[in-house]
């Protein structure tokens, strides 16, 4: 679907949109999204709470052929609880859907589907199977990252990886506690643990660790350990000033060129065979008194 671009704010690049997406995590999605083409893996995109839509851009630019992004959100609507409703006012009170279409068409042509409910309809908005990659960024509590974990299961086809954010935030344990839940319980296989997120599969992850440590180990820009943990092979990485992948431009940026520089301004000839007094004397001298000058210089 296409839609006017009517924004007063004017994001240029990714860093210009609001949220929290550092650039760490901005690099892994790009790994494990362009792992995917190179797989050949295909299927759909779908994004969990959006925010203003900064990783929501660069999923949108990851998409394949007739492949589908959807992003779901309450953005100003009703939350299904008294509970999500307060952490939605205290967080996301600034948050409208308007201001989400307009980041994201700041950068693409046309808005992803774009469900306005509670994340817990999305099975009922994507079909079974049907995804490669799902980011889960909406509530906090547990009962809801509980059921997006498993949305995000049934959702998720052959070679998907799901992706939590503020899995082990302090003001989020309720996201922490649906996470290990789900790696101890519900089958879940840990990928690589960021700073802010955990990325995850109910595939083999071995394929997957093997050709991302690779990638690590080859960076200087990346403190990476790896641990065991109840049978779970766990890849830890921390930004050591990493630099985020190029980030697309939006419509807004304009190539700035130099201007080339003002020629200098002409210097007047130097006469030749006078000083500068002489010349002075004969510039600023009236001219009986100059002709009298000129005798007296000759004499």
């Amino acid at each position: 679907m296409t839609a006017v671009h009517t924004t007063a704010r004017r994001p240029i690049d990714l860093d210009d949109v609001p949220g929290w997406f550092p650039p760490l995590d901005r690099l892994l999605f790009t790994w494990f999204l362009e792992r995917q083409a190179r797989q050949e893996v295909r299927g759909d995109l779908l994004e969990l709470g959006v925010y203003m839509g900064k990783s929501a851009v660069l999923l949108g630019q990851h998409l394949h052929g007739a492949e589908k992004f959807t992003v779901c959100d309450l953005f100003e609507g009703d939350a299904p609880d008294e509970a999500n409703q307060a952490e939605s006012t205290k967080s996301y009170a600034s948050l409208t859907r308007r201001a989400f279409e307009e980041n994201y068409l700041s950068f693409h042509d046309e808005l992803p589907q774009v469900v306005q409910a509670p994340s817990s309809v999305i099975s009922g908005e994507v079909d079974p199977s049907t995804c490669r990659f799902v980011h889960i960024d909406a509530s906090h509590l547990y009962e809801h990252v509980y059921g997006d974990i498993g949305a995000a299961r049934e959702l998720l086809g052959p070679d998907g990886v799901v992706v939590l954010d503020d899995f082990r935030s302090e003001h989020t344990p309720g996201v922490s506690v649906a996470a290990w839940e789900a790696v101890l319980n519900r089958g879940l296989r840990p990928l690589c643990l960021s700073t802010q997120k955990l990325y995850a599969t109910w595939e083999d992850p071995e394929p997957f660790q093997d050709e991302l440590l690779a990638m690590l180990r080859e960076r200087n820009d990346i403190a990476l350990s790896v641990q065991q943990a109840a049978g779970h092979r766990l890849v830890r990485v921390k930004s050591k000033a990493v630099k985020a992948p190029a980030s697309p431009r939006s419509r807004h940026h304009v190539e700035v060129t130099e201007e080339p520089k003002a020629a200098p301004a002409p210097q007047p000839a130097p006469v030749r065979g006078r000083s500068l007094a002489r010349r002075i004397a004969v510039d600023l001298t009236p001219p009986v008194v100059t002709r009298a000058v000129r005798r007296a210089v000759k004499g």
